[in-house]
C-alpha cells in the first residue's frame, strides 16, 4: 500500500521559440530606486526594508528588527489585506524596498502596492498562455521578484525573464530563457548582484536539460551559463560550465539511457544563493530526468551534478566547486532547497569558519565549507530509512531496497522530501537553523511501461503500485494518518535539534527569525504563529483564514514594524495530495496579508460555493477496466486533479464534475483539447480514446465509493 503522496503525470506541451531579447523604450528611472546596488541590499537587507528573496545575501531570513519582541507580540493585529485575485498557489516572499511592497501571485503576475496601507500602485500581468500550466509540476506559482536599479526582475513560468519599470510597472525589456518548444517552467525567484540578474528553471519531470544563467541587468543580455548535466555527447558547449565537466563531470555518465534523449534533468529551480565574501555564487540543483536512474543511466554513475549544491565565479559563472547530497539521484531528492551562509564555530577547536548549510529533500542536514566545498557535518534530521547515515566524505550509506526494482518499497522522505521549497531561516545569536520539515512517505516501484509506453511525466517510477483500484474514505483517511509535520530549531553545531514544535500535518509554511526573539511560520490549514525562538514556546496566532505557506518578511516604515505574508491553497501538496487534508481547508483567493502592533483589520471570510458532492453518472466498467483506469489516470492525471481521484480543491474534483458523467464530454476535454483555453491541455498524444473511458470509469468508481452506503449502486 503507497502511504504519503502519490505523484503522477503531466504531457510535455510548449511552444517553439528561440531565445530571444525584446526591449520597449524604457521608462524614466525612478530616483530612490536607483540607489538599491549590491551594497545597499548587503547593508539595508534584513532591517528596515526586505530587499531580497532571502532578507540578506546570506539568506538567512533573520531581521534585526526587535519592535515586534517576545513582549509586544501578543499586540499583533491585522494593519491590511490585499486579494491576489488567485485561487492557485501563492508562494511568494513580499520585497520592499522605498515604502513599496512588490509580490507576485499565480502565473507570474506582478503587484506594486504601498507597503504602510497595501494600497495598489499597479499591477503587471505578461500575459501567460494557460496551456503551459501542464508542464508545471508543483502548480503554476511563483516565488517573488528581484529589485535591482529602479527595476523589478521576475521570472515567468512560460520561461522569460522580465524586468519592469519599478515605479510604473512597464516592461522594460524581456528575454526567453528556455527553449519554449520543450516543457520548461520557472517558478523561483531571481536574484541580482553586481549588476547581473540569476535565474533557473523548472522541469525535470517531464524531460529537460537543467541550468543556471546570469543576465544583464540593465539590458537581459545572456552573460554566462552553466549547465548542470553534460550534452549527450560530452562535448564542449561553449558555455562556463565546459570546464567542469571535463574535469569531473563526464566521467559520471554512461554513453546510453534516457539523459542521452530526455536531458537528463539537473534543474535550478530556487536556491541561487550570492557569497560576497568569496565573489561567487552558490546554487542548488534539483532532480534526475527520469528519476529511476536504471532507466536515466543504466551505468549506475553518480551523474553530476544532479542533487548538488554548486559554487561558481560571480563574474564568470567558472565553476569552482561542487558538495553532492544524493549521488546517482533516484528519487526526487533535489538539492535545490534553501542554501543559508554564515560564520559558526565548527572548525577544528572550535574555529569559526564560513558555512553553507542545508537541509535537502533526502532528510540530512549538511554543513559545508562555503570557500571549498568541503563536507563539515552531515546528520538526519528527519526520519530517514532508505540511508543509514554518511559517510565520512558526506556521501550517503545506501540500503539495497532503495534502488526500487518491481516491489515497491515504502521509503521516508519521499519524493516532497523532508524539507520542500519552503524557506528556513537562520538566527545567528542563537546559531539555530529553523526548517519546516515534515515527513510524507512514498512508495517507491519501476514503472514497467517506462520504456513501451512513455508519457509526458518522466519519472520511471509507478505510482499506482499497491494503491487499490477503488479507494474508499478509509484509504484516505489512512494516508492523511502517515502525514506529519513539525518545526525544528537545528543546531548545526551540536548537530541535533534544540527544540521541536509537532504540527497536526505536513507542508506548513515557511520560517522568519527575527532579534526580537521569535520566529514566525504560517500552516497550510492556516494558522501563522509566533514561537519563542530560543524554547519554541509557541507566544501569539492569528486564523489567516486560508493556507500559510509561504516565507514571511518584515519591514519599518516610520517607526511601526510590520509582518507580512502572502496566503493561499494550493502549489504542490494541494494538486498531489489532496487527501492529506479534509473539509477544513476552503477554497480561497489568495492574499497578502500584514500585520502591526494594535492593528485591528479583519481577514475577509472565504466566499466560495459549497462543491455537491455527488456522482453525476452511473458508474460502469468491471474490475479489469476500473484497474486500466486507475493506472492511466496515475500517470495521466492525479499530478494535477489528485490521486486517489481526490482533488484538493484548487482544480476541478474530477468525481463531481457534470464533464466525467457525460462520455462526449470528457472526450471533448481530454482528447480534443475543448477546455485548453483554460490550462487543460489535450491528452490525445498520450491516451487512446479507449484509454480515456478506463479513466472515466475508475473516477466514477471512486466517486460512488466516497458516497454513503445507502447512495451507492447496487451490486449486480
Amino acid at each position: 500500500m503507497i502511504a504519503g503522496a502519490s505523484l503522477a503525470i503531466l504531457a510535455a506541451c510548449g511552444q517553439a521559440k528561440t531565445e530571444t531579447n525584446q526591449t520597449p523604450e524604457a521608462p524614466a528611472e525612478t530616483e530612490a530606486f536607483a540607489s538599491v546596488h549590491t551594497a545597499r541590499i548587503k547593508d539595508a537587507s534584513g532591517g528596515d526594508e526586505w530587499l531580497t528573496y532571502g532578507g540578506t545575501y546570506d539568506e538567512q531570513r533573520h531581521s534585526t528588527l526587535t519592535q515586534v519582541s517576545k513582549e509586544t507580540v501578543g499586540d499583533l493585529g491585522v494593519a491590511w489585506t490585499y486579494d491576489l485575485a488567485t485561487n492557485r498557489g501563492v508562494e511568494s516572499t513580499p520585497i520592499v524596498v522605498d515604502g513599496v511592497m512588490y509580490v507576485t501571485s499565480a502565473w507570474s503576475i506582478v503587484y506594486a502596492l504601498d507597503a504602510q496601507t497595501g494600497e495598489e500602485l499597479w499591477v503587471y500581468d505578461p500575459e501567460v498562455d494557460k496551456s503551459v500550466g501542464v508542464n508545471a509540476c508543483c502548480d503554476v506559482v511563483n516565488r517573488g521578484v528581484a529589485v535591482y536599479d529602479g527595476k523589478i526582475y521576475v521570472g515567468v513560468i512560460d520561461g522569460r525573464l522580465e524586468a519592469l519599470d519599478a515605479k510604473t510597472g512597464e516592461r522594460v525589456w524581456s528575454t526567453v530563457t528556455v527553449d519554449q518548444s520543450k516543457p520548461y517552467t520557472i517558478t523561483g525567484a531571481p536574484r541580482v548582484a553586481n549588476g547581473k540578474v540569476l535565474i533557473g528553471n523548472g522541469g525535470a519531470e517531464l524531460g529537460v536539460r537543467g541550468y543556471l544563467s546570469a543576465y544583464d541587468a540593465e539590458t537581459g543580455d545572456q552573460v554566462w551559463r552553466f549547465y548542470t548535466v553534460p550534452n549527450p555527447e560530452k562535448q564542449p558547449d561553449g558555455e562556463a560550465s565546459d570546464s567542469a565537466f571535463e574535469q569531473v563531470g563526464n566521467v559520471t555518465w554512461g554513453d546510453d539511457g534516457a539523459w542521452v534523449t530526455d536531458g537528463g534533468g539537473g534543474t535550478v529551480w530556487d536556491s541561487i544563493v550570492y557569497d560576497d565574501v568569496n565573489d561567487q555564487i552558490i546554487f542548488g540543483v534539483g532532480n534526475g530526468s527520469p528519476w529511476n536512474r536504471t532507466y536515466r543511466d543504466p551505468s549506475g554513475g553518480d551523474n553530476l551534478f544532479l542533487s548538488s549544491i554548486v559554487a561558481v565565479d560571480a563574474a564568470t559563472g567558472e565553476y569552482k566547486w561542487h558538495f553532492q547530497t544524493t549521488p546517482g539521484d533516484n528519487w526526487d531528492y533535489t538539492a535545490t532547497q534553501s542554501i543559508i551562509l554564515a560564520d559558526l564555530p565548527v572548525g577544528e577547536d572550535g574555529e569559526t569558519r564560513r558555512v553553507a548549510m542545508q537541509a535537502p529533500k533526502n532528510g540530512f542536514f549538511y554543513v559545508i565549507d562555503a570557500e571549498t566545498g568541503e563536507f563539515i557535518s552531515g546528520d538526519a534530521y528527519v526520519p530517514v530509512n532508505w540511508a543509514t547515515g554518511l559517510d565520512e566524505n558526506g556521501r550517503p550509506v545506501e540500503i539495497a531496497d532503495a534502488r526500487y526494482g518491481d516491489t515497491p518499497y515504502l521509503q521516508t522522505p519521499g519524493p516532497l522530501g523532508g524539507h520542500n521549497w519552503h524557506p528556513m531561516a537562520f538566527d545567528p545569536d542563537l546559531n539555530l537553523a529553523y526548517i519546516p520539515a515534515q515527513e510524507i512517505p512514498q512508495a517507491y516501484a519501476r514503472d514497467s511501461r517506462f520504456e513501451s509506453d512513455p508519457v509526458g511525466w518522466n519519472t520511471g517510477a509507478d505510482f499506482s503500485a499497491g494503491v487499490p483500484p477503488i479507494a474508499p474514505p478509509e484509504v484516505a483517511k489512512m494516508l492523511r494518518a502517515t502525514l506529519k509535520g513539525r518545526l525544528i530549531a537545528w543546531d548545526p553545531v551540536a548537530r541535533a535539534p534544540r527544540w521541536t514544535v509537532e504540527h497536526e500535518n505536513a507542508w506548513n509554511g515557511g520560517v522568519l527569525s527575527t532579534a526580537g526573539g521569535l520566529v514566525f511560520q504560517g500552516k497550510l490549514t492556516g494558522e501563522f504563529a509566533a514561537y519563542d525562538a530560543a524554547t519554541g514556546d509557541k507566544l501569539w496566532s492569528h486564523d489567516l483564514k486560508a493556507g500559510g505557506a509561504s516565507g514571511p518578511g518584515t519591514y519599518m516604515i516610520d517607526g511601526e514594524q510590520y509582518v507580512t505574508i502572502t496566503t493561499g491553497w494550493g502549489s504542490a501538496f494541494a494538486l498531489a495530495a489532496g487527501f492529506g487534508y479534509d473539509e477544513a481547508v476552503p477554497s480561497t483567493v489568495g492574499k497578502v496579508v500584514t500585520f502591526k502592533l494594535g492593528g485591528t483589520a479583519e481577514i475577509a471570510d472565504p466566499d466560495f460555493p459549497m462543491i455537491d458532492k455527488t456522482p453525476k453518472g452511473e458508474a460502469f466498467g468491471d474490475e479489469t477496466m476500473i484497474a486500466e483506469g486507475s493506472i492511466h489516470y496515475a500517470r495521466n492525471c492525479a499530478v494535477c486533479h489528485g490521486p486517489l481521484a481526490v482533488s484538493s480543491g484548487v482544480l476541478p474534483d474530477l468525481r463531481w464534475s457534470a464533464i466525467t458523467g457525460n462520455q462526449d464530454a470528457f472526450k471533448g476535454v481530454v482528447i480534443d483539447g475543448t477546455l485548453a483555453a483554460n490550462g487543460m491541455v489535450s491528452f490525445a498524444d498520450e491516451l487512446t480514446p479507449e484509454e480515456v473511458e478506463t479513466v472515466r470509469a475508475y473516477i466514477l468508481a471512486q466517486a460512488y465509493a466516497a458516497q454513503p452506503a445507502e447512495t451507492q449502486p447496487a451490486e449486480e
